[in-house]
């Protein structure tokens, strides 16, 4: 058997911000700008010194502080700030507002895949049906959408759903363009390989961890070998990309490159993988989010 050439990563940023800066990081935390509001976070990836005064990161709105528990906490007030407030990137609108897992429901880093999809839809030169399973607040969705595609949205969160769905009206995205799914991610793409459902374009953002609406649990390095054999039962017969991220997991970014190298390896294309990352205003250093591979012809 030849061996398989070592993938060559990358680092994507996702440059076009108006409305998000990373101001500045250091001593495990981030100091952000979102819209009109300073606000902190943790952030462990921040192992260096900050580059702005001190001055800087006591002037802001809102800080996170951290529980025992993964990912729980809450949020110290420190200037007024409204319980939630519209955004925009290039045309799309959303909203944003704090939450108790320190999210505000739209991850600045993720641009750069936005941009990518809709490059990836309009290339295409046909309409395409898209499936975006852990949809989240939708903003890839919606990228999709006003890309041309028609898009499968799915998320276990009716909360999150309907967030979604209140981006679309902000974005002015006609309702016949997405459908929205609240299920179980793993349940729905296998029960729709076996429904003869196809997809030309497929985003997966899968979680370390998570429950579906009927208490199912998900379990990243578990499960996602059964997911990602059923994302191959429902490519069509010809396939535009696949674009895949991961959060807070310890894999690697060739992890994933290996892992899609599988699912696309009868297909011509290429699989590309790295880092998503974002720059600071202050000192340009790359700070980065999360793992991706993706796979496109």
């Amino acid at each position: 058997m030849t061996p398989s050439p070592i993938p060559t990563l990358t680092v994507l940023t996702a440059p076009g911000w108006q409305d998000y800066e990373l101001l500045d990081s250091g001593y495990g935390q981030k100091l952000e700008r979102y819209g009109p509001y300073r606000l902190l976070r943790p952030e462990p990836e921040a192992v260096w010194k900050p580059g702005l005064p001190e001055k800087y990161w006591k002037d802001i709105h809102a800080r996170f502080i951290p529980s025992p528990e993964e990912n729980g906490g809450h949020w110290e007030a420190v200037k007024p700030l409204p319980e939630r407030w519209q955004m925009s990137y290039r045309s799309l609108k959303f909203w944003v507002q704090t939450t108790s897992s320190r999210h505000l429901g739209v991850f600045p880093e993720q641009a750069c895949q936005w941009a990518w999809i809709t490059g990836q839809i309009k290339a295409a030169g046909r309409p395409l049906r898209v499936l975006n399973l852990f949809g989240y607040t939708g903003l890839a969705s919606l990228a999709a959408a006003q890309a041309g595609a028609f898009v499968t949205h799915l998320d276990a969160s009716r909360k999150v759903v309907g967030w979604a769905r209140e981006n679309q009206q902000a974005s002015g995205i006609s309702e016949n363009s997405i459908r929205w799914i609240i299920d179980d991610a793993l349940k729905f793409i296998q029960r729709e390989s076996r429904r003869g459902a196809r997809y030309d374009g497929l985003i997966l953002d899968p979680p370390k961890f998570g429950r579906g609406p009927k208490g199912e649990v998900w379990e990243f390095y578990k499960l996602l070998p059964n997911l990602l054999s059923a994302c191959r039962e429902v490519l069509s017969e010809q396939p535009q990309f696949i674009v895949m991220t991961a959060y807070a997991v310890k894999a690697s970014a060739v992890t994933l490159h290996y892992a899609l190298q599988e699912v696309t390896d009868r297909l011509k294309g290429q699989v590309t993988a790295g880092e998503v990352a974002l720059q600071e205003k202050s000192a340009g250093r790359i700070l980065s989010t999360a793992i991706f591979a993706r796979w496109n012809t």
